[in-house]
């Protein structure tokens, strides 16, 4: 066993990026994946069938040259687009200059991508059908269940887990050495539905748009895909008079979609055979520490720090963290000091995104009808013309900038505080006064 081979748990996104980056830079990679090869077998990319790429992820996809090929997949959203329950629809722009875009892209096909990319290294081997169910971080060996069903012991050199949210890779650190390993669960559910393409491949809505229909407690959005298809999804509580524990029935379906959602439903042919043979998935969030063990173990992307989908920035965080792991291996020749350093730089950004996604549930299902949301987003882009180096709405911070998720959520906090005191008293960012406002980042420390 050669220093140079490094174990992978989980080819997903996360994953298969992590091996390409590793393979740039000579590493033999092994890694074990519980599904069959999605680029030969029809099975389900995931969690969700598509996703919203931005900034810090295609950052990544750049410094490993993958950008070109991933441009193909993509599908530009430029903001919300948001429905509310009399059938009205009003476009809220995500920012104000032209790349302040987002990409809505098939999870399975970059996934795919991202395989091939792998393989055509020559230094990745990809197990497929083989799950890692646990390891012994004294001796250094992997239990992997085969397709056969029978488990098997592996040796490793070190390992990273890239194993999604139910990380066997977690469980075992943090046996070992754990100080907290937290699942939060958010009481909602999603289940996804689809509208699709209308005649000759037609987009029958908006299609540079990421659709919201928000109603308080619960929503639904939808998100284009290349095939003028929309993939939809509905977030609602798990129990309660509005609840998936609750719509039960078809009778109960109808009524609530021609109470909620009368525009949307028309577009829904299958709604029925959808909402009920689709599966009703879980939300949580996974907070844990540490999320390495000496030189052996690394946790990355969601086995360290699964977030709820809300601001668009699971996989983008993950793509993020194997940047940031692949610039400390540059660095550092000592392993133990390559996972410390990636674990201290991901930490305080894995939960500041976590918290964030949260706050964007409540904002999306709710603050986006509200006309205080709307004049304080107004305010927000009229600071951002008048002072682009000393202010940047949050949102675009999180979105279309490189800053520290943290550090974002601390200047947010900041923000709110001004827009809640220039939002006293107008009606319209018109009204604002340029010196006042000034003179309230200064107060600000801004």
């Amino acid at each position: 066993m050669t220093d140079n081979r490094i174990t992978l748990a989980g080819a997903g996104l996360v994953g298969s990026l992590l091996a390409v980056f590793l393979a740039k830079r000579g590493y033999q990679v092994g890694i074990f994946e519980r599904r069959p090869d999605m680029r030969r077998t029809d099975i389900s990319a995931g969690r969700s069938i598509n996703l919203a790429l931005a900034n810090r992820g295609i950052r990544a996809l750049e410094a490993v040259g993958l950008m070109e090929e991933v441009n193909k997949l993509l599908l530009p959203m430029r903001g919300r687009m948001v429905h509310d329950l009399q059938g009205n629809s009003n476009f809220q722009a995500y920012g104000q200059k032209p790349h302040e875009v987002i990409y809505s892209v098939s999870r399975a096909e970059l996934n795919k991508l991202m395989l091939n990319a792998a393989e055509q290294s020559g230094r990745v081997k990809i197990h497929f059908e083989h799950q890692v169910t646990g390891l012994d971080l004294d001796s250094n060996r992997l239990s992997v269940s085969g397709p056969d069903g029978q488990s098997r012991e592996h040796p490793f050199n070190r390992i990273i887990g890239t194993d999604g949210a139910g990380s066997a890779v977690r469980e075992a650190l943090m046996a070992k050495a754990g100080r907290y390993n937290k699942e939060e669960p958010l009481g909602h559910c999603y289940k996804e539905l689809c509208i699709p393409p209308g005649p000759n491949g037609s987009f029958q809505i908006a299609k540079d748009a990421l659709h919201i229909w928000p109603r308080g407690g619960f929503m639904l959005i939808a998100l284009p895909n290349l095939d003028g298809s929309f993939t939809v999804t509905l977030f609602m509580p798990n129990q309660g008079d509005i609840s998936f524990g609750s719509i039960d029935t078809a009778d109960k379906l109808d009524s609530f979609f021609s109470t909620y959602f009368a525009d949307l439903k028309a577009l829904i042919p299958n709604l029925q055979q959808e909402y009920f043979d689709n599966p009703t998935s879980r939300l949580a969030t996974v907070r844990c520490a540490p999320w390495h063990y000496q030189d052996k173990a690394l946790l990355l992307g969601d086995a360290a720090h699964a977030v709820v989908p809300f601001h668009g920035q699971g996989m983008n965080c993950g793509f993020e963290d194997a940047l940031d792991f692949s610039k400390v291996l540059d660095e550092e020749q000592d392993w133990a000091r390559i996972f410390e350093k990636t674990e201290n730089l991901r930490f305080a950004n894995g939960n500041a995104i976590a918290d964030m996604a949260i706050e964007n549930y409540l904002e999306m299902r709710d603050s986006v009808l509200q006309s205080d949301y709307l004049l304080k987003k107004q305010i927000a882009f009229k600071l951002e013309q008048w002072f682009p180096e000393r202010f940047t709405p949050r949102y675009a911070m999180v979105m279309f900038h490189h800053l520290p998720y943290a550090e974002a959520q601390r200047l947010g906090e900041i923000h709110k505080k001004i827009l809640a005191q220039l939002a006293e008293g107008v009606s319209s960012a018109e009204q604002l006064d340029k010196t006042q406002a000034e003179s309230v980042l200064a107060s600000a420390g801004l």
